[in-house]
């Protein structure tokens, strides 16, 4: 633990575990996440982390995903920054950038018992590993089973939409015929009011930016595009691709119609809680939010997978968490330690048992899909995405901050209309002159 990290942060979920008030600060180790939904699971693996350690003890902090990321920034900079931490495949790129993630090849994981492909998304360009994997996510869409019976489809449609870039497919004509207005008209119905909107058939949450995982990758994915030549550390993005801007093209249209919520109403909203409301009908995004969207009282939550694309086939993004440790780590032996337990079948299995999340190893995965049966939930649609293997990796490159500080505003005035989707040719432009830079001033050195 560092010596600038102690007692009660304000604003902050704090929990100090094992050890006894005696304990020192050489003997704490300092672990970060941002999941509240996760807390329980990794206090009882800490818990018994420590009674198999009990040289060592493990202060579990919980943070919000804007706060966690400012703080953990800011952490390292003022050399104050978490043992170990949760990390996340757009923001690991740039700690290895300025060198604030240690190498774990010499740690006791076998990286070969994970779900294909997620320990090697923690490779870096020096190909060494600097995340344990802990779990994964794919997407899905998330529907009200109430308002579909009122619209007259059947949860098996729901279960085989189809989707083009064209005419949107039978996932349009699902999208509007649950879209109601204020007058009780659907979307696909004469007389629909789309200034007036009641219920939308889809919800939206951002532009998605540069990545789009849960906004649009599942419709750009199952085009043939990709974002980028090569993945991971690919050094040319491919916005500039008609498949994809045709493919935003389509989807920022659905604004224009009335059929999803223009961009402007989900500033400080939650598009969850909209569903949860009754104010949309259909929600794409990941595994990570069974548990909320099963929560909300009152609504009848179906699962469905993500529509099959003109090539096909289905498409999801593949993406993984993992855990890190930070280079100012004041015990780098027993912050490895507390990495290799994350990472191990022990600990997942808790996590796994949570029903929260799929953990990495598949043996604990299969017993948080045991937990949603018990619950009544099937998900099946996110599963199903890697067993098909109809999924894509989370693209990983260089550069990463300045990708997202130029797609983001380029993507938003696309939804908004200010812009048309062949505007992100000279974005992509600017995106892979990031790139030449990068190796300008890797040549000067």
């Amino acid at each position: 633990m560092k010596k600038t990290v102690a007692g009660t942060v304000a604003g902050l979920s704090v929990l100090l575990l094992g050890g006894c008030a005696a304990a020192t600060d050489e003997s704490t180790i300092d672990y970060w996440l941002w999941d509240a939904n996760q807390l329980p699971a990794y206090r009882q693996c800490a818990e018994d982390f420590n009674a198999a350690n009990p040289d060592l003890s493990v202060r579990v902090t919980q943070l919000g995903w804007d706060d966690y990321w400012s703080k953990l920034t800011n952490g390292m900079v003022a050399e104050n920054a978490p043992d170990v931490f949760t990390n996340h495949l757009s923001k690991y790129p740039d700690y290895l950038r300025f060198e604030q993630l240690v190498p774990l090849d010499d740690t006791n994981v076998d990286f070969s018992r994970y779900a294909d492909g997620l320990a090697d998304l923690w490779v870096g360009q020096d190909d060494r590993r600097y995340g344990v994997p802990k779990d994964w996510d794919t997407i899905a869409l998330f529907y009200n089973r109430e308002m579909l019976a009122d619209a007259g489809i059947s949860e098996e449609e729901m279960a085989e939409l189809t989707w083009n870039p064209k005419d949107g497919g039978t996932l349009e004509e699902v999208i509007a015929r649950l879209t109601i207005d204020s007058a009780g008209i659907r979307g696909d119905e004469e007389g629909f009011d789309k200034n007036d909107v009641e219920v939308y058939g889809l919800g939206l949450t951002s532009s998605g930016s540069g990545m789009g995982q849960a906004e649009w990758s599942w419709l750009t994915g199952t085009t043939g595009w990709t974002h980028t030549d090569e993945n991971p550390w690919g050094d040319h993005y491919n916005y500039d691709d008609e498949r994809f801007q045709s493919a935003i093209g389509w989807w920022a249209g659905l604004i224009e119609k009335g059929y999803m919520p223009r961009l402007a109403t989900t500033v400080g909203a939650s598009m969850p809680d909209n569903f949860g409301a009754g104010r949309t009908a259909i929600n794409a995004h990941g595994s990570w939010m069974i548990g909320q969207y099963a929560g909300y009282d009152g609504i009848d939550l179906g699962i469905a997978p993500t529509p099959i694309g003109p090539e096909g086939r289905r498409a999801s993004m593949f993406n993984g968490l993992a855990d890190s440790i930070w280079v100012g780590t004041d015990d780098l032996e027993g912050s490895k330690r507390w990495v290799e337990y994350l990472g191990s079948r022990a600990c997942q299995d808790v996590v796994g048992d949570q029903g929260v999340v799929f953990p990495a190893i598949l043996s604990s995965a299969e017993r948080a899909v045991a937990a949603y049966e018990e619950r009544g939930i099937d998900v099946s649609p996110f599963t199903d995405q890697v067993a098909d293997q109809t999924t894509f990796l989370f693209p990983i490159t260089a550069n990463a901050a300045q990708v997202d500080s130029i797609m983001h505003p380029a993507m938003d005035s696309v939804l908004t209309g200010d812009a048309d989707p062949s505007s992100l040719t000279g974005a992509n432009d600017r995106v892979n002159a990031l790139f030449a830079r990068t190796e300008e001033d890797a040549s000067d050195r």
